[in-house]
């Protein structure tokens, strides 16, 4: 059992772990991953390109509008067919995503599982996005934003709320009553400051790969911090050349 893990089940055992996707479970932020997966394809240009990397700074300092930039995004997707959007996720993951998942991140969620936990993933990505990593790793629950489907096509909008910031704890509070499970007894692994109204829910917050922002706030509250993508760098440099 990792050090992490035996340090929160000595204070008070969780029942639930939630894992964010982009630079916790995923080392790297899948917006651009689809971005790359769109380029290859030849469906956008450098100017979009642009356009997302602003959007991804955006959301590193936790200053985005994002419902505005969703609905911008979203709006070239109506009247496509959840199907379609589905298979196209599933393509793109298998093709892009599947070689930045965190080893450490894999193993954490094999922990909890073996412990008995609910485990789910918790993201600001829409269902269509997050499904297919919590299908590799065996993620029971989606704690996600939810594209707006009718007669099965999309609107191009979504569900209120968007699962971003106070939006994700209340999805949480609402998966949470589900499972019978209170907030004191989760476990979540995060990165971002945008997801601080979660982390100061719960009973076990843990940052993961934390951003500046996040890392100053763990510290002030003496919050676990754990570094996985730097953690994975340095097992690969010191492994042994064959």
């Amino acid at each position: 059992m990792s050090l992490t893990l035996t340090i929160i089940m000595s204070v008070a055992a969780p029942v639930v772990a939630l894992f964010d996707m982009d630079r916790t479970l995923v080392d790297t932020h899948t917006a651009k991953l689809y971005v790359r997966y769109q380029r290859d394809l030849g469906e956008i240009g450098p100017l979009q390109t642009l356009r997302t990397s602003y959007w991804l700074f955006q959301y590193t300092l936790g200053v985005i509008n994002a419902e505005q930039v969703a609905m911008h995004v979203l709006e070239t997707y109506r009247g496509k067919t959840d199907d379609w959007l589905q298979e196209r996720c599933q393509r793109w993951f298998q093709s892009h995503v599947r070689e930045w998942i965190s080893s450490i991140g894999r193993a954490r969620v094999r922990e909890h599982i073996k412990a008995g936990h609910q485990v789910a993933v918790a993201t600001s990505a829409v269902r269509q996005i997050a499904a297919p990593l919590a299908r590799e790793l065996s993620i029971p629950h989606l704690i996600c934003s939810e594209l707006e489907v009718r007669d099965g096509e999309l609107t191009g909008s979504f569900n209120r709320p968007l699962c971003y910031g106070a939006g994700k704890l209340e999805r949480a509070k609402a998966l949470l009553n589900a499972l019978g499970a209170r907030l004191d007894q989760v476990a979540f692994y995060t990165d971002s400051i945008t997801d601080l109204p979660l982390l100061e829910a719960v009973g076990h917050p843990v940052a993961v790969n934390p951003d500046a922002r996040l890392r100053r706030a763990a510290r002030r509250r003496g919050w676990l911090i754990e570094d996985w993508i730097g953690a994975r760098a340095t097992a690969r440099d010191t492994a042994p050349q064959r």
